[in-house]
């Protein structure tokens, strides 16, 4: 029960749109639509009941090389504001060459927004060995999404350059942390979300990571535009696998980009009726 209520989205699907939508509301041809409202005035990560509290169908797959499972949820007409009813698939799979392949599919039968994500948390040291700040991160980014107050964004893209978001070559995710502008009432660290660098379409790499103490390294490769990174700024000790206190794990969040729908200049997000949703993000992992 803890880890169902107070859990910050340890390992979740996130849905029907992580990260955040501006007051919890939306136009959407004509009609104003008003979302549950559960990150003080805004909508985060699906609302009060989102993808990650809902019972998913469970079916193991097998195949030579790799071994998962797929999941399938049908969120209904109306739940948490959202139009339309969304037949959501996620399969999450292991391979034989290290890696772990997260793949969405969905279709709707109303148009409505669709942003989907995985909400890992990773500690590439293991757990209970202490902070992430020592971890080098690497960001196939150029821009990065201003925010205001509450992390909305503002609409602008901004240069990393000479920013401590500017991970273009590799740098300790602690290094630049707290020279971060503080938000008042918010905990310091990184809760932003990168523009990746990207041809139309296609599976690119986003992100690389590396724990100096054992060697193990990640690379996050992805078909999503969006990167967010969040450094576990608001972990406080939260129920799972021991406890995580701030900064003992981060996400990268492979998404289209937060608050797009009440944002002209960013790439839709709209999921029309006739056509598929499809996103596909692989963790590859090595050591040496």
């Amino acid at each position: 029960d803890g880890y169902l209520a107070g859990s910050p989205y340890f390992g979740a699907t996130v849905g029907r749109y992580c990260n955040r939508i501006a007051g919890g509301t939306f136009s959407l041809d004509g009609k104003e639509y008003a979302l549950a409202t559960n990150n003080d005035s805004n909508h985060l990560h699906g609302g009060d009941v989102g993808y990650d509290k809902v019972v998913w169908d469970a079916r193991p797959i097998r195949r030579r090389n790799e071994v998962g499972v797929r999941f399938q949820y049908t969120s209904k007409d109306g739940e948490e504001g959202y139009p339309g009813t969304v037949r959501v698939t996620a399969i999450y799979t292991l391979t034989n060459n290290n890696e772990l392949k997260v793949e969405f599919l969905a279709r709707s039968d109303a148009s409505t927004p669709l942003n989907l994500t995985n909400h890992c948390y990773w500690n590439l040291a293991g757990a209970g060995s202490g902070t992430i700040l020592d971890h080098q991160l690497q960001v196939e980014s150029d821009k990065y999404l201003a925010v205001d107050d509450t992390l909305i964004p503002t609409g602008k893209m901004l240069d990393v350059q000479g920013s401590p978001l500017d991970f273009t070559i590799p740098h300790a995710i602690g290094e630049r942390l707290k020279a971060i502008p503080e938000i008042e009432g918010l905990p310091q660290g990184y809760d932003h979300c990168f523009v990746l660098r990207r041809d139309k379409g296609g599976m690119a790499l986003a992100a690389r990571v590396s724990d100096p103490s054992s060697g193990r390294t990640m690379e996050i490769f992805t078909t999503q535009p969006g990167l967010q990174l969040y450094s576990g700024n608001f972990l406080d000790g939260a129920e799972g696998n021991g406890g995580h206190q701030q900064y003992e794990a981060f996400c990268l969040e492979t998404q289209h980009y937060p608050d797009s729908p009440n944002q002209p200049g960013f790439p839709s997000t709209i999921l029309h009726p006739g056509k598929k949703y499809h996103h596909i993000t692989v963790h590859a992992f090595s050591a040496r």
